[in-house]
């Protein structure tokens, strides 16, 4: 599913990412974890096409057999929007839109109708517990809840990878058992890769596999 090479990021004189190569297959999940500083978002970052490495001429980052360091900015915010979701530590609802009307965002990006939209939607809030609470804004959920909205909006468009930054860091204990949980689930259910990045011991051991950074590389 991922496939990337030498990849190198430095700001100024900071060198974050020191070559890195990393390996991921169709349907995993991956956790990556190591010291503050040590490029573990940095890296997730120019995974996800957010960030864009030092060379992008002298690596290479395959996502799903696609050279994503190769596509112009249009065609990288489509390739975006229809393969990759995206979750993170805060979950970046928009206040004035119920959490139906958040999670059809990334839909109406790809011009999908309204009707199939909140089909999808619904079907995802549903299947997240959240089925009562699909007409409500987001300072009207519990963190719990909003982190789920934010969930099933990263799932919108059946993405190939699902990327999630520290995504358990903002609820309490409980809240973040559920939601790691949930992530299983989700492959089970839909197929998804996921790449977490966390400090949780937790949630780094029960992936599939656990990927240690230290110093801008992964440790072997």
């Amino acid at each position: 599913m991922i496939q990337a090479t030498n990849i190198h990021k430095s700001y100024g004189d900071l060198e974050v990412l020191k070559g890195v190569d990393i390996n991921i297959g169709k349907g995993e999940i991956v956790s990556i974890v190591g010291a503050s500083g040590a490029g573990k978002t940095t890296l997730l970052q120019i995974l996800g096409t957010l960030d864009k490495p030092d060379d992008p001429a002298g690596c290479s980052i395959r996502i799903n057999k696609q050279e994503v360091n190769r596509l112009n900015d249009k065609q990288l915010a489509r390739f975006r929007n229809d393969h990759i979701g995206f979750i993170f530590q805060f979950h970046q609802l928009l206040p004035e839109f119920t959490a139906l009307e958040n999670v059809c965002l990334p839909a109406y990006i790809q011009k999908k109708s309204k009707a199939e939209a909140e089909a999808r939607a619904k079907e995802l809030l549903e299947f997240l517990g959240l089925a009562n609470r699909i007409d409500h804004k987001p300072d009207a959920l519990s963190g719990g809840e909003q982190q789920r909205v934010a969930v099933a909006r990263a799932l919108m468009n059946k993405p190939d990878v699902v990327f999630a930054d520290e995504p358990s860091g903002n609820l309490d204990s409980e809240g973040a058992e559920k939601l790691h949980r949930l992530f299983f689930d989700l492959r089970e259910q839909f197929g998804q890769t996921f790449v977490i990045v966390t400090h949780n011991r937790e949630l780094a051991d029960m992936a599939d596999r656990k990927l240690v950074m230290v110093d801008g590389l992964i440790e072997q």
